[in-house]
């Protein structure tokens, strides 16, 4: 690893717990802007966070935690600060970030990135970015206060307007069809879905 490499690595401070232990709304929108860091073999992949969508708790119908605690639901249910990633169709990973307090069942959905550094291929959806950074079940309960997989403060000004939608792929879930929990950065051209 070159020296450029590892200073980029460590730019930007990471999210602390009580960042991720917010309102789940709110830390959805609150991670646009924030840059998903992971290293693999000394490289830090680095994409700057999109698109988002909030799955509030149990309560939630769209929300994998409705079902309960299960093997696969159970880190949803907290500490929050933790990524939840599973398997869809059999072959796309999907991340998410636990969030709230420690029971309740909440997390958020990183639905598209924009790639900053040594990521390359299609970000523009959650199967896609997880690709391209090399997430896949194995971080599945990895704390992102970690020093190889975690969310930094890029530092940048937040001088854009955030798009808020329904969520994409929900139908069964009756009302919460509806519910206005997807968010994204408004003209940016990595989001999976105008």
């Amino acid at each position: 690893m070159n020296p450029t490499t590892r200073s980029r690595r460590t730019r930007g401070a990471k999210l602390p717990r009580d960042f991720y232990a917010g309102d789940t709304v709110e830390v959805a929108r609150a991670l646009l802007g924030k840059h998903l860091v992971h290293v693999r073999d000394g490289i830090a992949m680095r994409g700057r966070i999109v698109e988002t969508e909030a799955y509030l708790g149990a309560h939630d119908l769209a929300s994998h935690s409705s079902k309960g605690v299960t093997p696969r639901t159970a880190i949803m249910y907290g500490p929050p600060g933790y990524a939840y990633v599973y398997l869809i169709y059999g072959m796309h990973h999907c991340m998410n970030v636990v969030t709230e307090t420690e029971g309740h069942g909440a997390a958020v959905l990183l639905r598209a990135l924009e790639p900053v550094e040594h990521v390359e291929g299609n970000t523009k959806g959650p199967g896609l970015l997880c690709r391209a950074l090399g997430i896949d079940r194995s971080l599945n309960g990895h704390d992102l206060l970690s020093e190889d997989f975690h969310i930094v403060d890029s530092g940048e000004a937040r001088d854009f307007n955030i798009v808020t939608r329904p969520r994409i792929g929900v139908a069964y879930a009756r009302e919460w069809a509806e519910a206005d929990l997807r968010f994204y950065i408004e003209g940016n051209p990595w989001v999976s879905k105008k």
